[in-house]
């Protein structure tokens, strides 16, 4: 089971290699990182926060070229799942220090099936507003 480690955080890559799909594990120990932007082609990803909390963002292709960011949040507290289908924009930010997500993905992972950008690449602010 594949292992990585750095400053953002910690990953666990297909924690059970005998299923059809893939579970993983992020352990992000900071809230100054963003992870995005990334689309699958045939991949469907299913997101599940364990610990802590995150805004996830999903940037949703327009019919005029432009790229619509709409904004979730997932926490230990609001149990849901977000699914993330092929062809839309994916990525997010721990909103607390040694937040936990848990994904699945509907395939194991082919690096061929996605395509990357960099965050702000849609003019989108992943800056929280503080209450």
């Amino acid at each position: 089971m594949p292992y990585h480690e750095d400053d953002r955080g910690q990953r666990v890559f297909d924690v059970f290699p005998d299923i059809k799909g893939q579970i993983n594990t992020t352990l992000v120990h900071s809230t100054n990182h963003v992870v995005a932007w990334h689309r699958h082609e045939i991949q469907t990803d299913f997101w599940f926060c364990v610990k802590g909390s995150f805004k996830c963002g999903m940037g949703i292709p327009q019919y005029d070229g432009t790229v619509r960011v709409e904004w979730h949040y997932l926490s230990e507290r609001n149990c849901t799942t977000l699914t993330i289908p092929p062809g839309i924009w994916h990525g997010y930010k721990a909103l607390q220090p040694e937040s936990i997500m848990l994904y699945y993905l509907d395939r194991k992972y082919n690096i061929q099936d996605q395509e990357k950008v960099l965050p702000g690449a849609f003019g989108e602010d992943w800056n929280t507003i503080s209450r």
